[in-house]
């Protein structure tokens, strides 16, 4: 811990008689001291995570909870009136936890600022209804460390301050807020650690959101809302509805959706409200049967009017959870025992805004859009000397566009891919069982009927979405595979990350790519004889004629042809497009 400001010297120097007291330290940030001109280094967030617990060590505790590739430390401060600051003193009494983490995108680094702003307020000044007395508040103030110190001018270029800042990947490249669902990052492993330790009931990933210009300063966004549980999706409209009332008490102008045009650069096209997949947070929480929000400052304004309008948006959100903190975590512990129950029902697993579109106010500026010099291409100019009241369509009618029924009894992982996957349930805080003895059981298998691999690889992996159906089947289940049972709370979780047609599941990310790709094949001098030999077949000859006469892409395709005769062959890989994994319709025990 660093050193309090004891100055011993100093004392000595002066011949001070009495005892000498150390001083008070300074809890302001660098960024407060430059009037928001600058923000500090890392360094800072050490210095002043021990430094608020060495001011207030009775409500406040600075740890550590993971380590970064480049070897840094990723600091957190837990804070309560009472002195709740491990997540078993929380546990014991009942506490909800508020996560608010920071700095995801280091680039974007209002929320540290800004939390360290408030929760100084928060302890200097707390009132009778202080928020940290029925909560605790749990601050991570830069999730992306080692991105925070790749820090210079021009890092965010479409970004109004501060002076310097950091980038937006890790060490590794990865964007942590593509990492949720996969959890690939050192990173986020440490993340999802702490929170299966402290389980917040809400978790706040604080952003500053990039695009056009215009007048809005703040987005809140809330998941479950269109989502997961159904009693969960209520809380989360009134917690959003109240966060945004008091944004508008305190001048600002919030927004509940995320203002990306449907069309890149093109205003007029409007905005499509929706459900993130789990690779973003707000996607991934209400998976847990917990709340998760999104808030994003306006990139166009000032870094000071930032700052405070993210202060204001956290002030707003503990006094929610310090009003209602304790019905909510009674009800997403209910929704806890309800995922137990979702075998054999329709769970949506993704989510898309329908055709029908309602016109907003939105304000902005005056705007023209004509082709550009430069690029040649036609591009948006705003006039910010201009406000203006643009009339858009807001596309708002989410609904789930993919439903799969959940298994009866689970999912079973074959042993072949038992220590992978494990691994990766355990960062997730998955149950599941490793069977001891071979077992046989009827199930269900996938085959794919297509699967089309990505062009380009996203967040360095390749991609891969599949088009097929579960079918029953027999199957000999090996001794050192995995059952994972659907009967447990977080059964949205398991089955966003096991159904291979949901958006961010592992087949998605490219798990099992390799079981989508042909291994083994016939030359085609051996295919010719072979295909010329099973034409003696009528029934055979009479199907290839009739594929030649109805498709002409395979006929005008000697690969196609071969390929026909191919799968008919008892050569033919019959493991080919299977997916692994398997459903049963049975608890399956060790």
């Amino acid at each position: 811990m660093r050193p309090l400001n004891a100055l011993p010297l100093l004392a000595t120097a002066l011949c001070l008689s009495g005892p000498i007291m150390a001083a008070t330290p300074d809890l302001s940030t660098h960024a407060e001291r430059s009037g928001y001109a600058e923000t500090g280094r890392y360094a800072e967030v050490e210095t002043l995570c021990r430094d608020f617990q060495a001011a207030y060590p009775a409500q406040v505790r600075c740890f550590d909870f993971g380590r970064t590739p480049e070897g840094r430390p990723m600091w957190a401060l837990a804070a309560n009136a009472d002195g709740a600051l491990t997540s078993g003193q929380a546990r014991a009494k009942r506490l909800p936890v508020s996560l608010f983490q920071g700095g995801i995108h280091a680039g974007e680094i209002d929320g540290k600022d800004a939390g360290f702003r408030v929760l100084r307020e928060l302890l200097e000044q707390p009132g009778k209804h202080d928020p940290l007395r029925r909560q605790v508040m749990l601050f991570v103030p830069v999730f992306n460390v080692d991105g925070h110190e790749r820090f210079a001018a021009w890092n965010r270029p479409n970004q109004r301050g501060p002076k310097e800042m950091g980038w937006r990947v890790t060490a590794h490249n990865h964007n942590l807020n593509r990492d949720y669902a996969k959890a690939e990052s050192p990173e986020m492993q440490a993340m999802l650690g702490l929170v299966n330790d402290w389980d917040p009931l809400f978790y706040v990933d604080l952003h500053v959101t990039d695009g056009a210009q215009f007048r809005h300063d703040i987005s809140v966004q809330v998941e479950p809302k269109f989502a997961g549980d159904p009693a969960l999706r209520a809380i989360g409209r009134r917690f959003q509805d109240a966060v945004l009332a008091e944004l508008r008490r305190g001048g600002s102008l919030p927004l509940p959706y995320y203002p990306s045009f449907r069309e890149n650069d093109n205003p007029a096209s409007g905005f499509a409200d929706g459900v993130s997949p789990p690779r973003f947070s707000t996607g991934y929480f209400q998976l847990r049967n917990r709340f998760g929000v999104l808030v994003e400052t306006h990139s166009w304004r000032t870094y000071p009017e930032r700052v405070d309008a993210t202060a204001r948006a956290v002030r707003a959100m503990l006094a929610q959870v310090a009003r209602h903190g304790t019905d909510w975590r009674a009800a997403a512990q209910q929704a806890d025992r309800d995922g137990m129950r979702l075998a054999g029902t329709a769970v949506a697993l993704d989510y898309a805004a329908g055709p029908t579109a309602r016109t907003i106010d939105f304000l902005g500026y005056a705007y023209t859009r004509t082709p550009s010099e430069v690029s040649g291409a036609l591009m948006t100019r705003y006039d910010e000397r201009t406000p203006a009241v643009w009339k858009l369509p807001l596309y708002d009618d989410v609904q789930p566009s993919l439903a799969v029924t959940a298994p009866a009894g689970g999912y079973v992982v074959p042993a072949a891919y038992a220590a992978l996957l494990a691994g990766k349930f355990d960062t997730h805080g998955i149950a599941y069982t490793v069977l001891a003895t071979p077992q046989r059981a009827p199930v269900e298998q996938y085959r794919a009927e297509s699967a089309e691999f990505g062009a380009a690889s996203v967040e360095g992996r390749q991609r891969l979405s599949v088009r097929g159906q579960w079918q029953p089947a027999g199957a000999e289940i090996g001794a050192g595979s995995l059952f994972v049972p659907i009967a447990q709370a977080k059964a949205r979780l398991v089955m966003a990350l096991l159904e291979p047609q949901a958006p961010d599941s592992y087949l998605a990310w490219g798990l099992f790519n390799n079981h989508f790709e042909r291994k083994e094949y016939m030359e085609d001098y051996v295919a010719e004889a072979v295909a010329r030999e099973m034409l003696r077949d009528p029934a055979l000859k009479a199907e290839f004629d009739a594929k030649l006469a109805a498709d002409q892409s395979f006929a005008d395709s000697p690969g196609k042809r071969l390929e026909f005769f191919a799968r008919r062959h008892p050569s033919w890989d019959d493991r080919y497009r299977l997916y692994p994994v398997l459903r049963s319709a049975r608890v399956l025990s060790r």
